[in-house]
């Protein structure tokens, strides 16, 4: 049998305008550098993923978000080489603030059909169906 992997819980955001998504580049120098995401991030002990993405939207994009504002959408279940992760994903249209990027290389505002244009990590590939009725 083969031990199990860790299971590592990250909570992301669809956030939508205009019938448009925001795509984040990951940083040079992580791992999986480079390719497009949802925002979000690893939820932290004793936090929900709605809680884990108000904290982490402030801190990687400047924006501020109330989690009543976060709606589930479908989440990806994805087995990697050192873990396996677990990744709700939620959709979000109403935010305050100016988006500044502290992690992030780059952000795009994508519509549906541009979608596969943008390389993900492979956990988020299979959520582009999901993004592309949500973007109406």
């Amino acid at each position: 049998m083969v031990p199990a992997k860790p299971i590592v819980l990250v909570a992301a955001a669809a956030l939508i305008r205009e019938h448009r998504v925001l795509l984040a580049q990951r940083p040079q120098g992580k791992a999986m550098a480079g390719l497009w995401e949802f925002p979000g991030g690893k939820v932290e002990t004793g936090e929900t993923p709605e809680l884990a993405l108000v904290r982490e939207l402030h801190e990687e994009l400047g924006i501020i978000i109330n989690a009543s504002d976060l709606r589930p959408l479908t989440f990806a279940s994805h087995t990697y080489e050192r873990f396996h992760l677990l990744m709700p994903v939620f959709e979000c249209r109403n935010w305050a603030g100016e988006f500044a990027l502290s992690e992030h290389q780059a952000m795009a505002w994508v519509a549906a059909a541009e979608l596969e244009n943008y390389p993900m990590p492979p956990a988020d590939i299979p959520l582009i169906e999901h993004l592309k009725r949500a973007l109406g």
